[in-house]
């Protein structure tokens, strides 16, 4: 018996010195798992953005990675909301230029949406009225599809005239004050007419702007996502 035993006892120290090191493996990949679970298990991990919108949005003069909704995800992520933000800006695009492409971007299926369009409306001196319109049919097509809706306001510059100024203006505090919206008064409030914050053109951020946009707007964009998230 004892010749059993001693054949034994080399294979039963190694099968323990395995054990020891599975042991010994799996203690140092928890926090690992931990982690991932609790990033990947957060509900917001599961929420698609999209942001609808102009160069503003595409990221004009900028690198790649450094537009708005790159940013937007990055900042987000800071305060644990783990969000996928996409980018649906495209350069030069107007209220109508977003309104025509509005079934084909929310082939997406966002949960939520920003809209940032209506810069380039000013710029060519269109109509309030039509500005309106377009917006209007924007945020009725998203709420009927049930995705929480953000708009971004514009401000019109008063060289275009008080009275063209006061129309526009008023655009988006009249649309902002629908139930169904969350409302951000100015995408680009502390940023425009700040030439530390714009590229040369003195209309587009640079990526400091960009970083500035996002940090304002993060709390109304955290109060739209916590919307998603209450349905």
């Amino acid at each position: 018996m004892l010749t059993v035993f001693l054949s034994l006892l080399p294979k039963q120290l190694r099968l323990r010195r395995k054990i020891r090191i599975l042991a010994f493996a799996y203690l140092l990949a928890l926090p690992l798992s931990v982690m991932a679970l609790t990033a990947y298990g957060n509900d917001d991990a599961r929420l698609r953005l999209m942001v609808l919108g102009d160069s503003l949005v595409a990221g004009h003069g900028l690198p790649q990675g450094e537009a708005f909704p790159d940013i937007l995800q990055e900042e987000l992520a800071t305060r644990g909301k783990f969000v996928e933000v996409l980018n649906a800006g495209v350069s030069g695009d107007t209220t109508a230029g977003g309104l025509a492409r509005l079934d084909w971007s929310l082939t997406e299926e966002p949960d939520a949406l920003i809209i940032v369009l209506g810069g380039n409306d000013l710029l060519r001196g269109l109509e309030p009225a039509v500005t309106k319109a377009n917006l209007t049919a924007i945020i009725d097509r998203v709420v009927s599809e049930n995705i929480a809706v953000m708009l971004a306001g514009m401000q019109a510059p008063r060289n275009l005239g008080q009275d063209y100024a006061r129309e526009f203006d008023a655009i988006y505090t009249q649309l902002g004050a629908r139930d169904e919206v969350i409302f951000y008064p100015f995408f680009l409030d502390g940023v425009a007419l700040v030439p530390d914050f714009n590229q040369q053109d003195g209309m587009h951020p640079n990526r400091a702007g960009v970083d500035e946009i996002a940090r304002r707007i993060r709390p109304s964009v955290e109060e739209l996502l916590a919307a998603v998230t209450s349905d």
